[in-house]
């Protein structure tokens, strides 16, 4: 398929139905878990085989979703098997926009670009009465009878076990693609958004209200449908879904990275990843394992699926989690992503927020607590981390108003600490403190799953990719810097001593440690040959930073993972082991920290 859609706006292509596999020791987009033969189906004509039979069928599905294009292409493929539908619209029973609008208004933060704060409502609140109640008389169709749309199961027909009831799903990467490209994505507008503005209404109202919604279909789903290629359509039956998801929750997973150039972005990535398009003009970020916006693959005969990682958790997120399932709930807790400066520039001068303000403010539960680890840095690669000793920080925003309202540059160095970044360094960044990747770095960020809330303070004067200044924030970053970690006091507190703290025949173990702030902690292990793990009650996140292939043995599942790639170990697993291809490997494994060693006030 091309890389453009009348739908979406990218220069990526859109997820092949069957992806070519890599060659050991280069790096896959598309991370497949084989889940056996004959279990998806491909294009519209395995739905209807699938309702082929049914008088009701509910057909709910993810904001976002080309609905219109869905209900055409099934319903030929229904004529085609003789079958006629009768098909009514769950949009149709939405509120009155302007009571759309008032109901989602508190959430959405007002004028501010970016930030807003947790819907705490649920999908039903979007439709009428009448609409969670009935839909008519499904005596009424002259064979089959489809309620069609986002929030479609509220007419109680999915209650009834005689009625098929199917889910049509989206990647949000896609949604966002197709909020640039004017086709929507935010559930009943009756006009197209401004992307940064509709992605902020994704964040904060539709996808909280969607996936609570989505979390209680999962175990009645005789159905699952991927929808990211609107005419090459992916289906697996719920049962199927669910057996791979028990068995990806006790062994092994890596979800499907995704790519987005950025005004500071580098090209190491490019350069290095050849299933990535080379048009581009670089690639600022990888989502390697934000749980939130990617998904798992599964693929059958060679044809792939793409299921939402909030899917795992909501089936059994006990196996992932293990002893952290209660505290963390659905939220799986650590991310890993990837920043590149290479022949790019500096991130912009940033901090995010410290745990009381991110919950008043955000209704998040944790913040953004993060890491730098460098996976590959050029000979004058840096790190701004902490503030300079003694500076004045109403000199310092003085500064950064003036260079805000006159557009002329300050000189960073004399206010923030600067700090050399080597290949393997990892620089600690709790909330409140002041930072930013220079150039010439490839940072693997190890961070806590949270992922917008960047308060950013100086950008170098750069435009973003639109050509539009970037939005700064000095009052929410004042409100939250701590200006005590400076000098020598950051280098000592933000800079991780590492040290052996374990080692055998043709092993060691390298403890990364992280500030008393993170409720994570960061092992490297180092090797030739094998080494066993053992989960601990913690699920495991885990990068082959250094080696060109490792071997994971894990809950009876052997898969082969390439440099740069990050894969995760559930704690259900209990252990694993790691078997390097006969060369030295290095493999960084991120975890979260017994409770007792947790800061107070660190995690609800």
């Amino acid at each position: 398929m091309a890389t453009s859609a009348p739908w979406r706006v990218n220069a990526q292509p859109i997820m092949p139905a069957r992806p070519v596999p890599t060659a050991p020791g280069d790096y896959d987009v598309y991370p497949v878990h084989d889940i056996g033969p004959g279990l998806i189906g491909l294009t519209h004509d395995a739905i209807a085989a699938v309702i082929a039979g049914h008088s009701r069928v509910v057909i709910d599905g993810y904001p976002g979703v080309l609905w219109d294009e869905f209900r055409l292409r099934l319903d030929a493929a229904l004529v085609a098997l003789n079958i006629r539908a009768t098909w009514t619209r769950a949009e149709a029973l939405l509120k009155p926009q302007a009571e759309l609008d008032a109901l989602i208004a508190p959430f959405l933060g007002g004028d501010d670009p970016i930030f807003g704060t947790r819907f705490t409502g649920e999908l039903s609140d979007f439709f009428v009465d009448a609409g969670v109640l009935s839909v008519g008389d499904p005596a009424a169709a002259q064979q089959v009878r489809i309620h069609c749309g986002c929030g479609a199961a509220l007419c109680g027909w999915a209650d009834d076990p005689d009625c098929l009831l199917l889910y049509v799903d989206v990647p949000k990467n896609e949604i966002q693609l197709r909020a640039r490209a004017g086709t929507g994505c935010v559930l009943g507008a009756t006009k197209t958004d401004d992307a940064k503005h509709a992605y902020k209404r994704c964040y904060f109202v539709d996808w909280i209200a969607a996936n609570k919604h989505k979390a209680a279909l999962l175990a009645r789903l005789d159905g699952y449908i991927d929808e990211q290629r609107p005419d090459e359509i992916a289906l697996i039956r719920g049962d199927t879904l669910r057996s791979a998801l028990t068995d990806l929750a006790r062994s092994c997973f890596r979800v499907r990275p995704w790519f987005e150039a950025g005004p500071w972005g580098g090209q190491w990535m490019k350069s290095r990843f050849g299933q990535l398009s080379r048009t581009p003009p670089n690639y600022a970020w990888s989502f390697e394992f934000i749980a939130p916006e990617n998904g798992l693959m599964m693929a059958s005969d060679g044809v792939a699926l793409e299921a939402s990682f909030d899917l795992l958790m909501f089936h059994d997120r006990a196996a992932v989690l293990g002893d952290f399932a209660e505290r963390f709930g659905d939220e799986f807790p650590i991310r890993f992503d990837f920043l590149d400066t290479f022949d790019g520039g500096n991130l912009s001068v940033q901090c995010h927020p410290r745990p009381e303000y991110i919950r008043r403010h955000f209704g998040e539960r944790i913040t953004q607590d993060e890491t730098y680890y460098i996976l590959d840095s050029g000979p004058r690669a840096q790190v701004y981390l902490g503030f300079r000793e003694g500076i004045d920080p109403a000199v310092f925003r003085a500064e950064l108003e003036r260079s805000f309202a006159e557009a002329t540059p300050i000189d960073v160095e004399k206010f923030v600490n600067v700090a050399p970044a080597r290949k393997h360094d990892l620089f600690l960044i709790p909330n409140g403190t002041i930072h930013c990747s220079g150039r010439d770095s490839l940072v693997l960020e190890i961070s806590a799953t949270p992922y917008i809330f960047t308060f950013k303070m100086y950008d170098w004067m750069r435009l973003d990719l639109d050509g539009r200044p970037r939005p700064l924030n000095f009052a929410r970053a004042f409100e939250n810097l701590y200006f005590e970690r400076a000098g020598s006091r950051a280098n000592d507190e933000l800079i991780s001593k590492q040290r052996v703290i374990a080692q055998g025949t043709g092993w060691q173990t390298v403890h990364c440690p992280t500030h008393a702030h993170h409720f994570y902690d960061v092992h490297r292990l180092e090797f030739e040959g094998a080494v066993d793990v053992e989960t601990r009650g913690s699920p495991h996140v885990l990068s082959l930073v250094e080696g060109a292939t490792v071997w994971v043995e894990s809950g009876g599942a052997r898969r082969r993972y390439s440099f740069a790639e990050t894969f995760t170990i559930p704690a259900a697993a209990g252990r694993y082991r790691l078997i390097s291809d006969g060369a030295p490997v290095k493999v960084i494994k991120a975890f979260i920290k017994p409770a007792s060693e947790w800061v107070e006030g660190s995690v609800l």
